[in-house]
């Protein structure tokens, strides 16, 4: 297994509602992630600075790459009035390089 970390920016005054979304995460978005490979995904939010860091785990053999998917691309589109998007509607998102880790 692979950890990976992102951040993402959410427009402020939409935290309810991003939690909202995400507690009703469409089933078929679920299945694909897991479909992939994607794995033990949390995503934080920091109220001080609107940041959202995302963790997940990936086993390697999938693609993570599914901007593609129309799944993925009605997602990015129903996400897009309460996030920093790019062009495409997919969220402005930044690696973030793991520097420790403890089990």
């Amino acid at each position: 297994m692979k950890r990976e970390a992102f951040k993402m920016f959410l427009k402020p005054g939409f935290e309810d509602e991003y939690q909202k979304r995400h507690a009703a995460i469409w089933p078929e978005l679920k299945k694909l992630l897991q479909g992939s490979g994607v794995s033990d995904y949390s995503i934080f939010w920091d109220r001080e600075t609107n940041v959202l860091f995302a963790v997940q785990k990936t086993d390697g053999n999938g693609s993570q790459d599914l901007g593609d998917n129309p799944i993925v691309q009605k997602w990015w589109a129903y996400m897009a009035d309460i996030m920093d998007t790019n062009p495409d509607n997919s969220p402005v998102s930044i690696p973030i390089k793991e520097v420790f880790h403890m089990d």
